[in-house]
Formats: structure tokens, C-alpha cells, sequence
């Protein structure tokens, strides 16, 4: 869901012409990455070493955003700043949820070493 709402967010930001949304295949990369690690590795610990980094992409959109502000009309402003609360707080869930995942999984690999 967070990587959803970013890639929606990203358009947003496209569509609004906010600095530094001309390099689009820069992004297109990173979600690729991000969407492998979530499906592909979602039971490995780099699995979740990339859902926690996504997470972190997703919860700091809001910061960046309050920082440099984009500029936008009424018409468009309800869904933009309705998008960027609610990636925000799914990437809070999401570092939350891949912190506890990966700390589980350390925990049990170092109960089960030899000595």
C-alpha cells in the first residue's frame, strides 16, 4: 500500500511540476526494487531491510514536503495533501511492521547458533 500511494504521490508531483521530479526513471528503478523485495523476498531479512527503507521513503514524504512546500491549487489540493497523510502513516505502519520483522528474525538466529 505505501509503495501504491507513492508512485500516486510521484505522479502528483509530476503532474505539479515539483522540483526535482524530472528524473523519472530514477524512481521507476527504486520501485521495481522496492516491489521485488516486497513480494519476492517478503520471508527473507532483505526482504524487509527494503520494505523498512520504503517505509522510511513513505513517512519522510511528508517532512520533505512541509520543508519545501509545492505549491497547489484548491481543485487539486484535496487529494495531493489526503495522499501524503495517508502515505505518511502507512509508511510509519510499514517501518514498524519490517523493525519488528527483522528484529524476530535476528533474535531467532542467534538463539539457534551453536555455543
Amino acid at each position: 500500500l505505501t509503495l501504491l500511494l507513492t508512485i500516486i504521490h510521484l505522479t502528483q508531483d509530476v503532474m505539479y511540476q515539483a522540483d526535482g521530479t524530472n528524473k523519472i526513471p530514477i524512481p521507476v528503478v527504486i520501485f521495481a526494487v522496492w516491489l521485488y523485495g516486497t513480494l519476492m523476498l517478503s520471508d527473507r531479512i532483505w526482504g524487509y531491510i527494503i520494505m523498512l527503507f520504503g517505509g522510511l521513503i513513505g513517512a519522510a514524504m511528508i517532512i520533505l514536503h512541509s520543508k519545501g512546500g509545492v505549491v497547489i491549487s484548491n481543485s487539486h489540493g484535496f487529494f495531493f495533501v489526503w495522499t501524503l497523510f495517508a502515505l505518511s502513516t502507512t509508511g510509519w505502519f510499514t517501518m514498524i511492521l519490517s523493525a519488528r520483522e527483522i528484529w524476530t528474525t535476528l533474535r531467532s538466529r542467534r538463539r539457534t547458533l551453536p555455543g
